[in-house]
């Protein structure tokens, strides 16, 4: 790993943790996808890393990514914390899943229609 060095506030913006990582090289690599480090990017993500559990493996790895610390100064700007993108997502798939289902049960109800139609008419046309 290469020195760490001290960064201000004004060398990385918004940023309320102690320390700064760059993921940008671990990004294609990420087991859960880009996705999880671009939504947290630029932002506090240490609840969002904690909640996950990751393995010491994991950690391991986050360390090698390590920038350095972040020097808060007077006058610094407040810092920011990671909006929850989960209960947005949760509530998307669960939109989605609605639809799914309701064209599922729609295709099946005409199904059972078309079967029955098919089946009166069949007896129509013996008699």
């Amino acid at each position: 790993m290469s020195e760490t060095q001290e960064l201000t506030y004004s060398d990385v913006a918004e940023h309320s943790s102690k320390k700064v990582y760059n993921a940008t090289t671990f990004v294609d690599e990420h087991p859960g996808g880009e996705e999880v480090l671009l939504d947290v990017g630029g932002q506090d993500a240490t609840e969002a890393f904690e909640d996950v559990g990751h393995s010491d493996e994991a950690r391991e790895i986050l360390e090698g990514l390590l920038v350095g610390p972040l020097k808060r100064q007077p006058g610094d700007p407040a810092p920011t914390t990671t909006t929850s993108t989960t209960t947005t997502g949760t509530s998307q798939s669960d939109s989605a899943t609605g639809l799914g289902i309701g064209l599922y049960a729609a295709i099946l109800l005409g199904g059972a229609l078309a079967f029955g139609a098919y089946k009166y008419m069949q007896a129509k046309s013996e008699s």
